[in-house]
């Protein structure tokens, strides 16, 4: 923008990694930008959590020239697994789609045990034996054990889980697509983050559903 911002301080041939979520167009904005001045760009969003970051086996999504992220390939081998997944900006798009696969996840989740408890079933056996088959996921490892033991001190925050939802519809109306489950699922958070609980993990989602329950 001409003024005392980042990118006036960069000699060309520098790299610059986005490691945060931010929006598909601002990331490619920021690309075509940096690209004019002779400096590369990749954005590279994860997932993994603070568990993953500790550990460091996050999941890297990163858009960018090949050449870009072999240049960065050690550093992100250092936080965890590294995949390219197409130019600028669709580091992001693979972001969306990740946070779409587990705020649905959570509601299927949550709906799944809440039917097991109503039927007189010990959820946190159930958990135990849906583990290793088919249904089988990290959600229900991790957030299924949060369900069962009511336990939903933030991770990633509900309110956060939103706003990814969000802009997933919002993005998939873009494009032309039908997603319901996405639109259902934000609606569910929408009604969920009118509180409190907007503050809570994600996967208190399970809370908003057995609420919803007992109103009726």
């Amino acid at each position: 923008d001409g003024g005392g911002g980042i990118a006036q301080q960069l000699e060309p041939g520098s790299l610059v990694i986005v490691m945060s979520s931010i929006p598909v167009e601002t990331a490619r904005a920021q690309s075509e930008k940096l690209a004019a001045i002779g400096v590369s760009y990749i954005d590279a969003p994860v997932s993994g959590g603070e568990r993953g970051a500790i550990a460091g086996t996050l999941t890297i999504m990163a858009g960018g020239e090949i050449e870009d992220i072999e240049r960065a390939r050690p550093l992100f081998e250092a936080m965890g697994r590294v995949t390219r997944v197409g130019p600028a900006g669709t580091g992001q798009l693979a972001k969306l789609a990740n946070q779409t696969i587990v705020g649905i996840t959570i509601g299927a989740v949550a709906e799944a045990l809440l039917l097991a408890e109503a039927g007189g079933a010990d959820i946190s056996a159930v958990r135990e034996a849906l583990t290793g088959g088919f249904a089988d996921s990290t959600i229900l490892r991790q957030h299924g054990q949060r369900m069962a033991e009511d336990r939903f001190e933030p991770g990633a925050h509900a309110h956060v889980q939103l706003k990814d939802l969000s802009t997933a519809a919002t993005l998939a109306e873009k494009f032309g697509l039908d997603s319901p489950l996405t639109n259902l699922t934000k609606e569910l958070y929408t009604e969920m983050c009118e509180g409190k609980a907007r503050d809570l993990d994600h996967s208190a989602l399970y809370l908003h559903l057995k609420k919803r329950k007992n109103a009726k």
